[in-house]
């Protein structure tokens, strides 16, 4: 008996008048020319523009005021690298930075686990008042603080029952910016940590429990490591502001006592807005550009060989 083999059905094909685009795809394609045009125009004007206009600036002797833009190559970064008020402004910025990252992620991580845990009740209460100072405005947050401050009738000295002179004592003016910048900033750290702890694989944590890992143990060797990724997020967000910080300087010391809380970016407002020297200040302003970008640039870097390592 033969036997039949039936053929497989041919390919189907689309119709011939389906291979052109559509009236709404070749809409589209006008509407995506405008959006990546409005993009990259954004950028260079707002982004790549202002960096090419500091680093021309800081080749000059720049003075709009009195409409001054002579050539003087790179007097500017040799007055710069001379002059100590800039060596004392950027020893400061570093301990500032420094002292804030430390505080954000500590206080964030803290928090963000008590909630995550079963040690705090009333999740959502919490979440909201940790990130209320993050949402109010930075010089609101400052006037309060510098009334906080305040050596006689502050609610610092009287709290902690001590006579400190917090913004006009070098010795400690530094540090009561510092707090207050961590105080106004470690609820965006919190919203991060919780958002990676609640995306934490369930099974590994489980493994861990079965183990035998208390809850030291599961945090130091499973959890934390599974954080790396936040930790970064929150080390280079923080960073990048924190190199720029500005607001809080102005508000609450103005740079002094002496320049004992000058910052860079205060440094930069100073010799650009009350000396009118922006060739200097445009000086300033590209190394700070350049630095924040090697810094960033070598996070990245120190994280992505344990996180490679890993994956592999």
């Amino acid at each position: 008996m033969a036997t039949t083999v039936e053929s497989a059905p041919p390919p189907l094909r689309s119709a011939p008048g389906r291979r052109r685009g559509t009236p709404v795809t070749r809409g589209e394609r006008p509407l995506r020319l405008v959006v990546v045009t409005t993009i990259i125009v954004a950028i260079l004007a707002l982004v790549a523009w202002p960096i090419v206009a500091a680093l021309l600036g800081s080749l000059h002797d720049w003075n709009p005021l009195n409409g001054t833009y002579e050539w003087v190559g790179t007097a500017n970064y040799r007055r710069l690298f001379d002059d100590p008020v800039f060596w004392t402004s950027s020893a400061n910025t570093v301990v500032f930075m420094v002292g804030a990252i430390l505080g954000r992620v500590v206080l964030g991580m803290a928090l963000a686990y008590a909630i995550y845990s079963r040690l705090t009740r009333t999740k959502t209460l919490f979440r909201t008042l940790y990130y209320l100072p993050t949402v109010t405005p930075l010089v609101a947050v400052a006037y309060v603080w510098r009334l906080m401050y305040h050596p006689q009738f502050g609610a610092v000295n009287s709290i902690l029952g001590l006579d400190v002179n917090w913004l006009y004592d070098s010795r400690f003016a530094l540090l009561a910016v510092m707090v207050m910048t961590i105080w106004k900033d470690f609820g965006f750290a919190v919203i991060l940590y919780l958002a990676g702890l609640y995306s934490l694989r369930t099974d590994v944590l489980q493994a861990a429990e079965v183990d035998g890992a208390g809850a030291w143990a599961r945090f130091r060797r499973v959890i934390w490591p599974m954080l790396r990724p936040t930790t970064l997020l929150v080390v280079v967000t923080s960073m990048i502001g924190y190199l720029q910080a500005f607001v809080q300087v102005l508000v609450l010391t103005d740079g002094g006592p002496g320049d004992s809380t000058s910052l860079i970016s205060y440094l930069i407002y100073q010799q650009a807005f009350e000396r009118y020297d922006f060739g200097y200040a445009s000086a300033a302003a590209f190394v700070l550009f350049v630095g924040t970008a090697v810094l960033t640039l070598l996070l990245f870097r120190a994280q992505s060989g344990p996180l490679r390592g890993k994956a592999r």
